[in-house]
């Protein structure tokens, strides 16, 4: 249990790490029409993800309450939602492709508020993990199910390493060093993973909660940062193929594996 607990936060990271190595391997910066297709596909698994693997799970176990069993699942997403708000607004960042800073005002570096936008986007992921391992001890979630997850979010880490790492090199800071801040962007994962899986640990009764807090901090960067980056301007429609592809992928993932 141990093992496959461990394997299964360290495949996202895994996710991150290979598609950052791109930088080693592809010149330039990713095209705009390949930014707005792997934009439009990370935005289809991560609600795909928060629908299949974490919302309906937060409901199923919490039939006991009857009419009332979506109670859980309406304030976890809830509370996921401001959780990511908050970060939002206490974290100065800077989103890909764009020149303004969001966040309170501060003497960062653009390559630091870079990492730091990517950093926040993988909180939620990394805690959606931690939270369907923690389910499988009398969570009703079985191994096949959380590895499915933990496999979709790696899947796409993959281009999202990569378009941090690249327009990171870009910026003169070194293909090693764009490496580097790229693979970082993505320990967070792990971390809040690991630390989920304590707190759902010590109170079972909270993992409905927990299932759907994970759902609703996946949506809210869904629908605050990588909807809006991918239908932006031109090709719009390569991110909405996008998004039907990598829906239907983690659907198939969390469905025939789960």
């Amino acid at each position: 249990m141990v093992s496959s607990v461990f394997l299964g936060l360290s495949i996202p990271f895994l996710g991150t790490l290979l598609g950052s190595a791109c930088v080693f391997f592809i010149r330039g910066s990713l095209s705009e029409r390949l930014q707005k297709s792997l934009l439009g596909f990370a935005s289809g698994v991560m609600v795909a993800a928060s629908v299949w693997s974490l919302i309906i799970p937060s409901i199923e176990q919490s039939e006991g309450l009857g009419r009332l069993a979506f109670v859980p699942a309406a304030v976890g997403i809830a509370l996921g939602f401001l959780f990511l708000l908050f970060l939002d607004v206490l974290i100065p960042h800077l989103h890909v492709n764009s020149s303004e800073p969001e966040g309170p005002k501060a003497r960062l570096k653009r390559t630091t508020m870079l990492c730091l936008a990517v950093t926040i986007h993988n909180i939620p992921e990394g805690m959606a993990v931690g939270v369907v391992f923690a389910g499988l001890s009398g969570g009703g979630i079985s191994l096949a199910g959380a590895m499915a997850l933990s496999v979709g979010i790696a899947i796409q880490n993959f281009p999202e390493g990569a378009i941090i790492s690249l327009p990171l090199s870009g910026d003169g800071n070194g293909k090693f060093r764009a490496f580097v801040y790229g693979t970082l962007s993505g320990v967070v994962e792990p971390i809040f993973g690991f630390f989920t899986i304590l707190l759902a640990g010590l109170v079972v009764p909270v993992l409905p909660y927990l299932l759907s807090f994970a759902a609703g901090a996946m949506l809210y960067v869904v629908v605050e940062e990588l909807i809006p980056e991918a239908s932006g301007g031109r090709h719009s429609n390569l991110s909405t193929i996008g998004f039907a592809f990598g829906f239907i992928l983690m659907m198939i993932l969390d469905v025939a594996l789960g």
